[in-house]
C-alpha cells in the first residue's frame, strides 16, 4: 500500500559544492548535517567533482549524492576556481531541475552564488528555500583583495541580496554575521543563528601523548598549533612572524596543519624568515582529528583583520571539543572574541601583531595561564552550546518553520 502524502517523507534537496568526502570545512559539516537529518526525511545532496574517481551516484549513510560532472582545479589561482565555480552551477542546476519535486530547497554557500540556482530550483517546483550562510559574499572577497572588479562586484552582490531576500529563511553561523546579513535587506524574522558544531561524542579530550604525537616527535615538546585551512582568512603569516621572537623557547614547536591556497605562499615565508620553530604537517583525515589536536597544548585560531561578521572559523569548535585552550588572534567584535573572551577558554590578543601574539604564546608557556583549567571550559562549553546534536536538533526546528509556511 503507497505512502499517502502526510505519511510520506519529506524529501529535502541540498545544493553545495564540496560534501563528503572533500577536506572542506563546508564539505564535513554538510556531511554530518544530512546524515543527522536522514534519519527523518529524504535526503538528497548535488555536489560537484572531485579529484579522485568515485561514482555520479552513490548512497551513504541514508543520503543520496548526486555528483555532477565539474571542474576540480586547484584553487590557488582565482581564475581555476571560477571555473570550478561555473561547471558545478550548471551541474547543479541541471540535476536540480530533473530531480523529484523537493519539499524543501536547501544550499550552503559554495560556490557562493549557488544561492541563485537553488532560488530557481524553489521557484521551479514552488518549494521554500533554506540558505545556510557559511560567509558573507562578496564582501569576503574584497576584503580578502580576492575580487577587486567594481563591476563584477557589484553584480555578485546584487545576485546574492537577491537570493538572500528570496529565501524563506537563512540561518547565519554567529550574530556579528546575523547583523552583515540583514544590512543587506534580508527580513530580521527570517534569519536565525545556528553556531557551526563538533560532535561532542567523537571528539573528546585526549592525552597529549598519544600515538600521533609520538610518530610526530612531539611529546616532549610545548605544541602551539593551527588545525585547519591554510588559506587568506586565517592570519598565519603573523603566525609565522610570531614564531621568529619566540626562537630562545628551545622545546617550542609551532605546528601548520592542514591545506590550503596559501600553503605553498606560507612555506615560503617560514623558509625566508628562518621560522625554525614552524613545523608544516600533513593533513589528517577529518575522522581522525582528535588526536592531532589534543596533542597541542594551545591552539591559534587566526582570523584576518576586518573579517569580523564575515566569516567565523568553524575549526574552533573541534578545539573545544577535545579541551583544549585557543589564542584567538580576532578583532573584539568576532564571534571567535567573543566565546573565548565569555567561557573563560583561552586568551584574545589583536590581529595582525606578531609581538602581542609571541607574548601570549610565550606566556602560555611560561605557566603564566592554567591551562588545563581554560580546557575544561572549552569543553563545558562544547558539550552545552557546539554538540552537532544541539545544532541539528536547531536546524530541524527551522525546518519544520519553513515547511509550516511561515514567512
Amino acid at each position: 500500500m503507497s505512502a499517502t502524502p502526510d505519511e510520506r517523507r519529506q524529501r529535502l534537496l541540498v545544493l553545495n559544492q564540496y560534501y563528503w568526502p572533500g577536506v572542506e570545512a563546508t564539505a564535513n559539516l554538510l556531511a554530518e548535517l544530512c546524515e543527522a537529518l536522514a534519519e527523518s526525511y529524504d535526503v538528497t545532496v548535488v555536489t560537484g567533482g572531485t579529484r579522485v574517481s568515485l561514482p555520479p551516484r552513490e548512497r551513504r549513510n541514508g543520503v543520496e549524492i548526486i555528483r555532477v560532472h565539474s571542474t576540480a582545479y586547484d584553487r590557488t589561482r582565482l581564475s581555476r576556481r571560477a571555473v570550478n565555480y561555473f561547471t558545478y552551477l550548471l551541474g547543479a542546476v541541471r540535476e536540480g531541475l530533473a530531480s523529484p519535486r523537493p519539499d524543501v530547497v536547501i544550499c550552503m554557500t559554495d560556490p557562493p552564488f549557488i544561492g541563485a540556482a537553488a532560488e530557481l530550483v524553489a521557484k521551479r517546483f514552488r518549494a521554500p528555500l533554506l540558505v545556510i550562510s557559511q560567509d558573507v559574499f562578496p564582501e569576503i572577497a574584497v576584503r580578502l583583495g580576492r575580487l577587486r572588479n567594481p563591476v563584477v562586484t557589484g553584480l555578485l552582490g546584487v545576485v546574492v541580496a537577491s537570493y538572500l531576500r528570496f529565501a524563506d529563511r537563512v540561518v547565519v553561523i554567529g550574530e556579528t554575521m546575523e547583523r552583515r546579513i540583514v544590512a543587506k535587506g534580508v527580513d530580521p524574522a527570517r534569519v536565525r543563528v545556528i553556531s557551526n558544531w563538533a560532535d561532542a561524542e567523537k571528539v573528546t579530550p585526549q592525552p597529549r601523548d598519544n600515538s600521533w604525537a609520538r610518530e610526530q616527535g612531539l611529546v616532549e615538546k610545548f605544541v602551539v598549533m593551527h588545525f585547519g585551512n591554510v588559506g587568506h582568512a586565517q592570519d598565519l603569516d603573523t603566525l609565522v612572524r610570531a614564531s621568529t621572537l619566540l626562537r630562545d623557547l628551545d622545546d617550542l614547536v609551532i605546528a601548520i596543519i592542514g591545506v590550503g591556497a596559501r600553503l605553498q605562499e606560507l612555506t615560503t615565508l617560514a623558509e625566508v624568515v628562518e621560522a625554525d620553530k614552524v613545523r608544516f604537517l600533513p593533513w589528517q583525515d577529518y575522522e581522525q582529528r582528535e588526536q592531532p589536536i589534543s596533542a597541542a597544548h594551545v591552539h591559534v585560531v587566526g582570523l584576518a583583520r576586518g573579517l569580523a561578521g564575515y566569516i567565523v572559523p568553524s575549526r574552533m569548535w573541534g578545539v573545544l571539543a577535545a579541551g583544549r585552550p585557543v589564542i584567538a588572534a580576532a578583532e573584539d567584535d568576532s564571534e571567535t572574541a567573543k566565546v573565548v573572551r565569555e567561557t573563560g577558554c583561552g586568551i584574545v590578543v589583536q590581529p595582525g601583531d606578531p609581538l602581542q601574539l609571541a607574548e601570549a604564546i610565550r606566556a602560555c608557556h611560561d605557566g603564566a595561564y592554567d591551562l588545563e583549567e581554560m580546557g575544561r571550559r572549552a569543553r563545558a562549553y562544547a558539550e552545552c552550546e557546539t554538540d552537532r546534536s544541539i545544532a541539528v536538533a536547531r536546524y530541524r526546528k527551522v525546518l519544520e518553520e519553513v515547511r509550516a509556511g511561515t514567512r
